[in-house]
């Protein structure tokens, strides 16, 4: 056991029979949240009911080692000693990538348009779960919805009125200002 007060104990990757005790608590949490279905119109409003239900049950429930006090009752006694929240996790998968000559960067089988001065240059993809930031040298140069099909094309055409300056033609013809 470490200052953590966990035990580690080493198993088969993708052998979910080694790891009973964790893939029965997932369905045992999943049972006690989302039954019944839970049906939200945000994001925010499915996190403020679990934070509701994960309350609910703490307060209502023994601890599994003190049981003389509720779960709840032992959150609030380490609750001081536990790091201060710091804001949202900035969690995204950071892909290197090359601007190609439309304006556009690949990722994950979509094009997604950048400002028309990044051409040539490297960029960062950076993918959060519902939308993509991409970065030169440390600055956005396109931030997009995440497109979640094959071969999709995501254009800002605020992007292409540098191209327009010296192609005005491509207002007419261009695939970013159809529709």
């Amino acid at each position: 056991m470490n200052q953590w007060r966990t035990n580690e104990r080493p198993c088969t990757p993708a052998s979910g029979w080694e790891k009973g005790q964790v893939e029965n608590q997932v369905g045992l949490v999943r049972e006690r949240m989302f039954t019944p279905r839970v049906r939200v119109s945000s994001l925010d409003e499915l996190n403020a009911l679990l934070m509701d239900r994960c309350v609910a049950y703490a307060k209502a429930h023994r601890h599994p080692e003190q049981t003389d006090k509720t779960i709840w009752e032992m959150f609030e006694a380490e609750r001081p000693q536990l790091v201060p929240y710091a804001g949202p996790f900035d969690g995204f998968h950071s892909v290197p990538a090359s601007v190609s000559k439309t304006c556009t960067v690949r990722f994950d089988n979509n094009k997604y348009s950048v400002l028309a001065t990044a051409v040539g240059r490297p960029v960062d993809v950076h993918a959060y779960a519902g939308r993509i930031v991409i970065r030169q040298d440390g600055v956005v140069v396109a931030e997009h919805p995440r497109a979640f099909g094959r071969g999709q094309t995501v254009y800002d055409p605020w992007h292409y009125v540098p191209v327009l300056a010296r192609k005005p033609g491509a207002l007419r013809n261009g695939a970013p200002f159809r529709d």
